[in-house]
């Protein structure tokens, strides 16, 4: 009997024994996935070429010795900023960073779902170009830029344009192009040729009502664009520089002109949601971002230039790609306030009168 006794006795014990090295051996893994997840980075982006492009140049070679893993959730804008509304009151979202352009802050700034950046978490902050610092825009962190110029194929119009209101030139009438998802843009640089500023919607809107008798012909995405002005069915438009720059590597007889209205900018950049599960994975992204290599990197293989002054860019590639110190000087940043207060409105007017049969 004590013989038995103390044979249960030991097989509780050893039973016990087995359980607790199970419950450590949990907690192990616990721990050890709780430590993977803290270096895991939720990257919610746009797909094609960029999202590409942050894992050649972001993700890969600079987050991965680090020991970052970087996960990229692609979808088009639009469907990002309504998950992201969604997910407001949830306490943590499901996405650590969101790649995103100035105009896409402007219209979730009133809706606090994002994070005012911390300047002190970005080694390369210092050297932000004045015009795109996280200062004027505090909750974005900025990657790269360029400016809306104008572009015209010589062969097609027979006089050197110089301003944004060349598109509404009668001699222009049926050789306008204009890109469907560039409304925003397109609205601000009529309300300029308005004469107002960006933020003028009633003089955009006359604009806008003016150039539609000269019977533009719209194109759903920049690509469609490039392609009617390869085939000579367009003459003349409004385009980021990058994007022509590339146009005119593919073979494209365009040329560019800074207008003299204006350069209105296109900023891409980077936010944090306010129930980002991994701040410090968000910041360890943006601050990556902001690194000469990336920026450089950008700059030869998607044609937008640096906004840091310490990035190298091969002198050839900086004269065709870059502005000069008297077209910086006709740089003009969106209004933001307008798009927050009427971007509803804006595309509202643009799909029920301006493009409109």
């Amino acid at each position: 009997m004590i013989e038995a006794k103390n044979s249960a006795i030991g097989r509780r014990t050893a039973l016990r024994g087995v359980m607790a090295s199970a419950a450590v051996g949990a907690l192990g893994a616990r721990a050890a996935w709780g430590q993977a997840a803290n270096k895991r980075i939720v990257l919610s982006t746009w797909g094609g070429d960029y999202g590409q492009l942050l894992t050649k140049h972001v993700s890969v070679p600079v987050l991965a010795p680090r020991g970052w893993e970087v996960v990229n959730d692609e979808a088009v804008v639009a469907q990002r900023k309504a998950k992201l509304l969604a997910e407001k009151r949830l306490p943590k979202g499901t996405s650590d960073v969101q790649a995103l352009t100035a105009t896409d802050i402007a219209e979730l700034q009133d809706a606090n779902v994002l994070e005012k950046l911390d300047h002190s978490r970005f080694k390369n902050a210092q050297n932000i170009i004045k015009t795109f610092s996280i200062a004027e825009t505090p909750l974005l962190s900025p990657h790269i830029y360029s400016g809306k110029m104008l572009i015209y194929n010589p062969k097609l119009i027979k006089y050197e344009p110089t301003a944004i209101a060349d598109l509404w030139d009668p001699r222009n009438e049926g050789l306008v192009g204009v890109v469907d998802i560039q409304h925003v843009y397109t609205t601000m640089a009529a309300a300029l040729v308005g004469g107002g500023k960006t933020g003028d919607f009633d003089k955009a809107k006359k604009a806008l009502l003016d150039l539609k008798k000269l019977k533009p012909r719209f194109y759903p995405s920049n690509e469609a664009l490039a392609q009617a002005l390869q085939t000579e069915e367009v003459g003349i438009a409004i385009m980021w520089k990058a994007r022509a720059v590339q146009w005119q590597n593919a073979g494209a007889n365009i040329k560019i002109v800074a207008p003299k209205e204006g350069i209105i900018t296109y900023v891409s950049g980077f936010a944090i949601p306010k129930n980002a599960p991994n701040k410090d994975g968000s910041y360890a992204f943006l601050d990556a971002a902001l690194e000469p290599s990336v920026q450089t990197g950008f700059a030869e293989d998607l044609g937008y230039n640096p906004v840091i002054r310490n990035a190298t860019v091969k002198p050839e590639l900086q004269k065709r790609i870059g502005f000069s110190a008297a077209e910086e000087l006709l740089f003009i940043n969106p209004d933001l306030d307008f798009l927050a207060r009427s971007s509803g409105d804006l595309k509202d007017f643009w799909d029920k009168q301006f493009k409109a049969a």
